[in-house]
């Protein structure tokens, strides 16, 4: 694995624009960058990222049926009780789900280490998908790279067979999507799962977050008062269940993408259980719930809430002091802590790798990378390939 300078595509930003790639660009910084690549082997793809993905992938779904059994677990999940039963019966039905991301440490050698599961609402999908294999097909044809250059990424084609597994499930046509207002990410992210399903059969309504209604009878609708029964949202699961809609949910008779269960798989008191159930397991680092850690810990430890996002919240734990590494709005629910690993670094970049799934089963890789040692949301997105 290393970090290749090359030429960016002449006018990549047009070509950008017409594909609805409206976020390369954010707040005045370079979010996509092609100025430079990364190259893998292909057995450090399959042996170091593929399989272990689909490995920790089984590992989690394990977690999620101990914790759905067990009160105490559910509690420190910090899921509202009410609401119990109704993960509980997410799970136990299977109810689908469409994708997760897994963010991995890997530097090209060794087992990568697993610091969490994006499973309810990852995003840099479309770049991921569709926008990097682009990138690549691009400059193969322009003998910019070798011909057998290649990609991990099956991305695209998984998630339009899942969409046609999930319509075939609730014997649907059509959905409705959804996500936040004002984030360009968000909606870009959506339209392209909204592309995936057209593609698979299934029909597409868009609503804002923030525009869903609930009738007089308890079903959700959107702006036309259509009910909303099968749903895709790109809004987390820890928001939803403390909103005032949230005892809606049982007589809205909505079936949810993701599901329910996901609750449990993107909270990160998942990652102390992992490490209870798989201890020494070469993909994870040793983690502990915070109020529940060992009375001597030596070395660094990295201090996060059970939900956070975009790296938010973070500190680090050396020698009995707390140095605070990114500020944010979360840490309510309580803290874990997970043993401190390193990034890897290339030239002046922290580097992280984002290995996908699609139901079950691994489906490519995205690269991000930062002058921090904290990946956030204006994380640079390089693409890579496999030579």
């Amino acid at each position: 694995m290393f970090r290749t300078r090359c030429q960016p595509r002449p006018g990549w930003q047009q070509l950008a624009a017409e594909f609805g790639f409206h976020f390369h660009t954010m707040y005045g910084e370079p979010y996509w960058d092609e100025s430079a690549y990364y190259q893998f082997t292909l057995r450090q793809i399959e042996d170091d990222l593929e399989d272990p993905t689909g490995e920790l992938h089984q590992m989690c779904l394990h977690v999620v049926d101990k914790v759905v059994q067990d009160d105490a677990l559910m509690r420190r999940f910090a899921i509202p009780e009410r609401h119990w039963d109704k993960v509980r019966r997410s799970w136990m039905q299977r109810d689908p789900s469409l994708y997760s991301r897994l963010d991995l440490v890997y530097g090209g050698n060794g087992p990568a280490k697993l610091l969490e599961n994006n499973a309810d609402t990852p995003t840099s999908l479309y770049e991921s998908g569709f926008w990097q294999w682009l990138w690549l097909e691009n400059l193969v044809d322009n003998s910019m790279l070798p011909r057998q250059a290649d990609q991990f990424n099956s991305l695209q084609e998984k998630l339009i067979n899942r969409f046609g597994d999930i319509a075939a499930h609730y014997q649907i046509q059509q959905m409705h999507f959804a996500c936040c207002k004002d984030t360009d990410e968000d909606r870009g992210t959506v339209q392209y799962l909204q592309d995936c399903a057209q593609s698979a059969g299934v029909q597409s309504d868009f609503v804002f977050i923030e525009d869903i209604g609930l009738s007089d009878n308890g079903f959700f609708t959107d702006l036309e008062n259509r009910p909303i029964t099968d749903c895709f949202k790109l809004y987390p699961w820890e928001f939803m269940l403390r909103e005032e809609f949230a005892d809606a949910l049982d007589g809205a008779e909505a079936n949810w993408v993701e599901p329910l269960w996901k609750s449990i798989v993107s909270n990160k008191a998942l990652l102390p259980l992992l490490w209870q159930y798989f201890p020494e397991h070469p993909n994870l680092l040793p983690s502990y719930f915070a109020d529940d850690k060992p009375s001597s810990l030596d070395g660094k430890w990295i201090k996060k809430p059970l939900f956070s996002r975009e790296g938010a919240n973070i500190s680090l734990l050396e020698n009995g002091n707390e140095t605070m590494l990114s500020e944010g709005p979360y840490g309510e629910e309580g803290f874990i802590i997970q043993a401190w690993h390193p990034l890897p670094k290339f030239e002046d970049n922290y580097t992280l790798i984002g290995s996908w799934l699609v139901d079950d089963q691994p489906a490519g890789i995205s690269v991000r990378e930062d002058t921090s040692s904290v990946t956030q949301d204006l994380s640079r997105y390089l693409p890579h390939i496999i030579v």
